[in-house]
């Protein structure tokens, strides 16, 4: 381990070339794998998922990846050059990243993306674990990934966050960080193997809910995500022995996570940040900092604090010099990101049974809805509801100044269309629910984020010579960025997860959601994407030719409260597609089950992955013997990653309604003896929403 002889990788860029100016320093990964046709990021993620799946002959049951570039640096040489192909931007969705691993590995199970800024691999971690503890995995591969682009290093260039003579944190003189790329993946298991690494004892998800990048400037969030999982693996500060820090190097967030470590440690255990050695790799920084944990406990070398001269003295703390060889039993392991979103995680020495709190009281599985929301080219949800139930087409761009027209001019200053129509769907919903009752976490899901500041960040980029990009347009450029914005709104502080997976974005965030919602909890669930006419029909293999440009979303407030629910949610299952129809057969109990249960079938085929999608679906429906009506909600909602959220709008409408739920001359009313609606996504991944009555 380079950090055992203090050793820096930290280098000036030469992944990239540059127009002008001597390359800043970064934390480049040298020596990787040239894989054909393979993004790097995608390259990075199989390398460390080879070294986590080494000697393992079982795959995984599900994969599970925390990432913000995606194929953004192979993208960025393509937009530049002017390629119009869609097929070389095959690889350009986050998901890919975490689809690419689970193929390799033959992954049949849930393959989830994490895209939460800086906090990414941290985040995926604590949903792998909710996972494990609640038996819906038994092996779970997570990490995360991130590769150097000119999108990350420009964009925190031009913020003002970059040291050009490297990375210092809690130093005096410290200037900034330096942004850096990497990849992490663990292999874990609710059964422990003959030899474990370590146990992942505890998580914390909070968000700060006060600003788009800056942290909260006494690490409110900070500290209120340490004590979560402190209590979630059922422990006191006083039993850490170690703790990372997140230490970036920047002035603020340096100063904020120290204010919020003494909070919670009167007087704290040994510490260090080891991105004075590494570099900050984002959406991987909290998996690479979970596998030092792990080597920490396993070794007893606590890792020095590289780039340190002199301590800040308004941080208060005494950081390692030196490492220190020392026994660690318990280390905890912070990250924190743009949007607010702070993850804490406790790694420990591994124990003959593992025990937990979070563990003897496991949530329930159903979610009830409370309040609804929709956006669609007919307008928001009374329009869209109103001419989808008579049958009618709503495929279309959103008014997006339409869906912002309840905010306030403050709320929406400086907005462009993705977090407007975000921020258009949370209030509606909010309002929709009651208003007493406000959401403590915010769970979104969008396919492709948000594409108009991500095309003007890097037009302006382009058109100067790499001069004046806008450090506004890069801080909306992430995907996360609406849900930040959402928490700000809302002041929602409890657990901030945004998901992207393409066409499966928003079942991915329901996904997420009912891991993560606690009992006494009300939630946000939203799925959201923006058409851009030029980026679209690139990324987005089902738009373009004859569709309809088209986009929009859907959103509920929800909790596991049935008093004063709508309508019963539940994900009833999330697959690969190769595996065909019959395991969500099975899951939902057999197809009588299916029969008895289910009124309506609304089923989301993606263009792109037409031919399988309707083989799955004929599959499926010979299999179940459905005398229930079919609907292929795209044909009516569009074709865009979220349109699976509109339908679940739809079918939570339809229920509510019971047998008034009609779809006009596009099918039959639902029977009100099986009142139930089915959501089925189809194509590369297969998924189901059940709507069912409270």
């Amino acid at each position: 381990m380079r950090l055992a002889v203090e050793s820096c990788a930290i280098a000036p860029l030469s992944l990239f070339a540059l127009v002008q100016n001597d390359p800043l320093p970064v934390g480049q990964v040298d020596g990787l794998d040239d894989v054909p046709d393979l993004p790097r990021t995608h390259r990075l993620a199989l390398a460390a998922a080879r070294q986590a799946m080494q000697g393992r002959k079982n795959p995984p049951d599900a994969v599970i990846v925390g990432t913000t570039t995606g194929g953004m640096l192979e993208s960025e040489e393509l937009l530049r050059a002017g390629v119009r192909d869609g097929t070389k931007y095959r690889y350009h969705g986050l998901g890919t990243v975490a689809e690419t691993v689970g193929r390799k590995y033959h992954c049949s199970g849930p393959m989830l993306t994490v895209s939460t800024a800086c906090s990414s691999g941290a985040v995926a971690l604590a949903l792998a674990l909710r996972m494990l503890r609640m038996g819906k995995a038994e092996r779970v591969l997570v990490g995360g990934v991130d590769s150097l682009c000119r999108l990350t290093y420009f964009g925190f260039h031009f913020l003002q966050l970059v040291d050009r003579n490297g990375c210092h944190p809690l130093d005096k003189n410290r200037q900034g960080m330096a942004v850096a790329e990497g990849a992490a993946m663990v292999l874990l298991t609710n059964r422990p193997p003959e030899n474990p690494l370590a146990e992942l004892v505890g998580a914390g998800l909070t968000c700060d809910a006060y600003h788009p990048a800056a942290p909260h400037p006494w690490g409110a969030g900070a500290m209120a995500a340490m004590r979560a999982a402190l209590a979630d693996a059922g422990i006191s500060p006083a039993d850490i022995d170690y703790i990372n820090l997140h230490g970036t190097g920047t002035r603020e967030n340096d100063l904020a996570e120290a204010r919020a470590v003494r909070a919670l440690f009167p007087d704290p255990p040994p510490l260090s940040s080891i991105k004075g050695a590494t570099g900050h790799s984002l959406a991987a920084a909290g998996a690479i900092e979970a596998v030092v944990a792990s080597l920490v406990v396993r070794k007893g070398l606590l890792p020095p604090n590289i780039g340190l001269e002199r301590i800040d003295p308004a941080l208060h703390l005494r950081a390692l010099r030196k490492p220190e060889q020392k026994a660690a039993r318990l280390v905890l392991s912070n990250s924190f990101g743009f949007g607010g979103n702070n993850g804490a995680l406790v790694i420990g020495s591994p124990r003959p049974i593992p025990v937990n709190s979070t563990a003897r009281h496991r949530p329930g599985k159903d979610l009830y809805i409370h309040g609804i929301a929709a956006a669609s080219g007919a307008g928001m949800t009374a329009a869209t509801m109103e001419r989808l139930r008579s049958g009618n087409q709503v495929a279309g761009c959103v008014d997006a100044d339409l869906a912002a027209a309840a905010l306030g001019a403050k709320t929406i200053r400086r907005l462009k269309r993705l977090p407007r129509i975000a921020l258009g769907l949370a209030r509606s919903a909010c309002d929709d629910a009651d208003p007493a009752v406000a959401p403590a976490s915010v769970f979104m899901g969008t396919g492709w984020g948000a594409l108009t500041e991500t095309n003007d960040f890097l037009d302006r980029l382009f058109a100067t010579d790499e001069r004046f990009p806008s450090p506004i347009d890069f801080v909306g450029s992430v995907h996360n960025s609406p849900a930040g914005q959402v928490a700000i709104m809302l002041g929602a502080t409890g657990a901030n997860i945004t998901t992207s997976g393409g066409d499966y974005s928003f079942e991915q965030t329901l996904f997420a959601a009912g891991l993560m919602i606690r009992e006494d909890e009300t939630a946000l669930v939203l799925g959201v994407d923006e058409y851009h006419q030029h980026l679209s029909p690139l990324f987005d293999p089902s738009v373009g030719g004859d569709a309809v440009p088209a986009d929009g979303g859907g959103g509920f407030v929800v909790s596991r409260s049935r008093s004063g629910g709508s309508c019963r949610v539940r994900l009833l299952y999330y697959g690969a597609g190769v595996a065909g129809t019959g395991p969500l057969i099975v899951a939902y109990g057999g197809s009588v089950g299916l029969q008895n249960g289910i009124g309506l079938v609304l089923a989301g085929i993606p263009a792109a992955d037409q031919r399988q999608g309707e083989e799955q679906l004929r599959q499926f429906l010979a299999q179940v013997d459905f005398s229930a009506p079919v609907i292929r909600y795209r044909q009516l909602i569009g074709e865009f990653a979220s349109a699976s959220a509109v339908a679940a709008v739809l079918a939570a409408t339809l229920v509510d309604r019971g047998n008034a739920g009609t779809l006009g001359a596009m099918g039959q009313p639902i029977d009100p003896h099986r009142g139930g609606v089915l959501v089925l996504g189809l194509g590369s991944t297969i998924t189901a929403m059940e709507f069912g009555r409270p």
